[in-house]
């Protein structure tokens, strides 16, 4: 280091830590400005070339427009000196933070952290809540009747949102089991919004996105025994908000519905009793209207037949329908009445002998089931389309197997034949 650099250094004030390599900066640009090595030459060192090794008496003239060395040096460090003393005479200035609005699913899970989820409350908190607090319930109740345990998976949206899904595989009951919730936040596209103006006249239609929330429980259980019955249930909510998560529109829909293999007429009867007393807590015409509905949806127009025995579905309700509160305690009635509608059917059915035959009619009939849910199913087309969503959640609704066999018709006055005979009429079961 030479003297005047030394000079320069030494008449800095003492630099905080963040100047700090600034003034290391400094150093080695003065380092790169000298056009000569500060490093003593030793013995391995190559020889210069001649014309620098040999004194001369006479100076090189500098090439035209070009500084000497000495001079490059010295001002160079006059300039950095004095960018330094400008930088620490200039009080320093923070630079600002880019802060960003917290998300509705972030006011959410603030809110639920700082008040928890009361009746006061906005109905998605509530109907979250409510939806979880099942489907622990409908697990640990549906374990007892197995013995296996189900796999938990949680999950969550890097949009807003979690879920969690619960399934059961190759159980001693259960072929395959599953119930899940989903908690969704998102933006819906103009596109949407329109097609939803159909059914929801409070929709504003004049603006280009909306945010949304959804929440639901599905479930699907598939027995291992030709004789139990497969049982589908969906009871969901979903709201459009502002930017402020006030909510504006908003419904509420699902079902649930029996399908067997075999038709007994007790447990479709007890089955239809359990939800239509349900339905009878509210309003008397909630089980004729929606269980027409149920046999309507639930049809598979290609082999013009239905699903299964039917139960109840409905969608769309809401102010029109019914005040928000009371529509949320139908929905709360119709899920709690699940266990007591499929439970007794499914303790009757598990151990009733069966055949190959039974089975290979069993496997059958799943593959209509899978030729409903995938290309009539309105739940898995939305669900498959929304961006970021959990495929495996979705499709946990398929069976594990199922069977497709060409021209396969059910031998006349058979068993089998007289469960067709009912999917292709339904019938009035109480």
């Amino acid at each position: 280091m030479t003297a005047a650099t030394n000079c320069v250094i030494r008449t800095l004030p003492l630099l905080p830590r963040g100047v700090i390599r600034t003034q290391r900066s400094v150093y080695k640009h003065l380092n790169q400005l000298r056009n000569v090595s500060v490093r003593r030459r030793g013995p391995s060192d190559p020889p210069l070339p001649i014309s620098n090794a040999i004194p001369t008496t006479s100076k090189p003239a500098s090439p035209k427009g070009v500084w000497a060395p000495k001079t490059r040096l010295a001002v160079g460090i006059v300039f950095v000196g004095s960018l330094i003393y400008s930088m620490l005479s200039s009080p320093l200035q923070p630079v600002p933070e880019r802060t960003e609005s917290p998300s509705i699913a972030d006011l959410d899970s603030r809110r639920k952290r700082e008040s928890g989820v009361s009746s006061t409350s906005p109905m998605r908190l509530r109907m979250e809540a409510f939806i979880k607090e099942q489907q622990e319930l409908i697990v640990r109740e549906l374990e007892k009747v197995d013995g296996g345990k189900f796999r938990k998976d949680t999950w969550t949206r890097p949009a807003g949102g979690d879920g969690i899904s619960c399934v059961l595989q190759d159980g001693k009951v259960f072929e395959k089991a599953g119930v899940n919730t989903s908690i969704v936040y998102g933006t819906l596209p103009r596109t949407a919004i329109a097609k939803m103006r159909v059914n929801h006249k409070a929709l504003d239609p004049d603006i280009d996105s909306l945010e949304f929330f959804a929440a639901g429980l599905s479930l699907v259980l598939h027995p291992q025994n030709p004789m139990a019955p497969t049982v589908h249930l969906n009871y969901r909510y979903f709201e459009t908000m502002d930017k402020n998560g006030d909510g504006k529109a908003w419904w509420f829909g699902g079902g649930t519905d029996l399908t067997p293999s075999y038709l007994f007429e007790e447990d479709a009867i007890h089955f239809h009793r359990t939800v239509k007393d349900a339905c009878d807590k509210h309003d008397r015409d909630y089980y004729p209207r929606f269980k027409a509905w149920c046999d309507k949806y639930f049809y598979i127009p290609h082999r013009g037949e239905s699903r299964g025995v039917g139960g109840i579905f409905f969608d769309d309700l809401d102010e029109e329908a019914n005040d928000q509160d009371e529509l949320f305690s139908f929905v709360q009635h119709c899920l709690e009445a699940f266990l007591p509608s499929y439970l007794p059917i499914i303790e009757k059915r598990k151990n009733l002998p069966f055949g190959p035959r039974e089975k290979e009619w069993q496997q059958v009939r799943r593959g209509r089931y899978v030729e409903f849910n995938l290309v009539h199913d309105r739940g898995t087309s939305f669900g498959l389309a929304t961006p970021g969503a959990r495929v495996e959640s979705i499709l946990m609704s398929l069976p594990l197997t199922a069977r497709w066999v060409y021209m396969h018709e059910p031998e006349k006055g058979s068993k089998e034949d007289r469960m067709l005979k009912v999917l292709k009429k339904p019938a009035e079961w109480i």
